[in-house]
């Protein structure tokens, strides 16, 4: 097809394909917790914020993948602009929820005797239909503070991506990548956990927000530790664009 001749079309696939897929996946498995510090094999911090004792950095595994989702939200609004960041974001949006419809009703189908009884792995798993249904069936709450976190996260990331570059030009990627996924993953980080868990579980505000801080410190940490990512990422851009179609492109997204 003449589509795949054109290599801003072929790049906006890529990225936006990453963007998806990665948005989609994490959305599943973030229903798994893990903990930072058993990671790393070292002794787990124990601190208290807002009244909230033995906290430390036990995370869902979702956010292992949601970074590589604001990389390829700064590449994509650096290059195509505000709108088919928006675009892509609903479009995700939109994908996800369609992905939960079909989830759940593969766990309304009745399960076979001996798939949910007898082939449990070594046999240990004695009810295979509860563990899938405790593993894929999230709640609606969870579902809806994602979703609601996610979208106001991108529409906040993308603006003040924008703003950052009108005052900076072309100078400091750094700060307008960065800095937009800074606000945008602060915001994230207190919506999803106020909406599922304190409107949707009834727990104390203070938890929610000590949670929530934990939260945002190790996306924090991500966003600085990704920042040379970004840098090659962009550089990779210009070497497969040419400098003179990327720089088309930039200055098209900036004046949409």
């Amino acid at each position: 097809m003449k589509i795949l001749q054109h290599k801003p079309y072929v790049l906006l696939f890529i990225l936006g394909g990453f963007f998806i897929t990665n948005a989609i996946v994490a959305e599943f498995i973030g229903v798994k917790i893990f903990s930072l510090e058993a990671l790393f094999g070292i002794s787990p911090f124990n601190f208290k914020l807002f009244g909230t004792e033995g906290l430390g950095f036990n995370l869902t595994a979702g956010v292992i993948l949601w970074p590589v989702v604001f990389v390829m939200t700064d590449i994509i609004n650096e290059y195509f602009g505000q709108r088919v960041v928006k675009f892509l974001s609903w479009l995700t949006v939109g994908l996800i929820v369609y992905a939960f419809l079909m989830i759940y009703g593969a766990i309304s189908l009745p399960a076979n005797a001996w798939w949910q009884y007898e082939s449990g792995a070594g046999k240990s798993i004695t009810d295979m239909d509860l563990s899938y249904r405790a593993i894929m069936g999230q709640g609606l709450w969870i579902i809806v503070g994602s979703m609601a976190a996610f979208l106001l996260g991108q529409l906040v990331d993308v603006i003040t991506f924008h703003k950052i570059k009108q005052i900076t030009g072309e100078k400091s990627i750094w700060l307008r990548a960065t800095g937009s996924t800074l606000v945008s993953q602060f915001i994230d980080s207190f919506v999803v956990l106020f909406i599922a868990f304190y409107i949707g579980a009834d727990w104390s505000f203070g938890r929610v927000m000590a949670i929530a801080i934990v939260n945002y410190m190790y996306k924090f940490s991500m966003a600085i530790l990704l920042t040379p990512v970004i840098y090659l990422v962009h550089e990779l851009v210009e070497k497969y664009l040419g400098r003179e179609m990327a720089t088309r492109l930039k200055t098209e997204a900036m004046g949409e």
